[in-house]
């Protein structure tokens, strides 16, 4: 069966916010905390989808949408990378378990980078999980540094921020 590749509309959201879901629970999050964040997540795939801000991309097969990925623009200072001050972060990939390992994450990769080309932009990234770390290297993507702080968290860590944490 072909494998179509077409943009998600409004339309497709609730497909879209599914597979955002999916994939966090496949890399073993807290269903309970995947539910938390679909409301938020939801109103945030409707308000860009509308705009522009997120294009999304959508594997079809035989009517079906087996799989997909999306790219939101960040708006950040040219840099030692680029000169650009816009840059595109790819996010929501995820194929479904029955049509997995037969190239649809790849077309979506390749689709979704052809986008990002299409608007100029010079620097992709992501969060790779460890089941997709291995195409996004052969796609050329790198490891880099970054760090995340979860400031709810900090606020709560008996410690405080600025008491040995490591923040000043």
């Amino acid at each position: 069966m072909s494998i179509d590749l077409r943009r998600a509309t409004v339309s497709d959201l609730d497909v879209v916010q599914h597979h955002r879901d999916a994939m966090f629970r496949d890399m073993g999050v807290d269903p309970a905390v995947v539910a938390a964040g679909s409301p938020g997540g939801r109103a945030w795939l409707e308000r860009t989808v509308a705009s522009g801000q997120y294009v999304g991309i959508l594997a079809v097969e035989g009517g079906t949408v087996t799989g997909g990925v999306g790219v939101t623009w960040l708006d950040l200072p040219p840099n030692m990378h680029t000169s650009l001050d816009r840059r595109g972060y790819v996010l929501n990939m995820y194929v479904q378990p029955a049509h997995r390992c037969r190239g649809i994450a790849r077309l979506l990769l390749d689709d979704v980078l052809s986008v990002c080309r299409d608007e100029g932009v010079e620097v992709v990234s992501l969060h790779a999980s460890e089941y997709g770390r291995g195409l996004y290297e052969s796609a050329g993507f790198t490891p880099t540094n970054e760090m995340r702080l979860s400031l709810h968290a900090v606020v709560d860590h008996p410690r405080g921020i600025g008491s040995g944490t490591g923040f000043s």
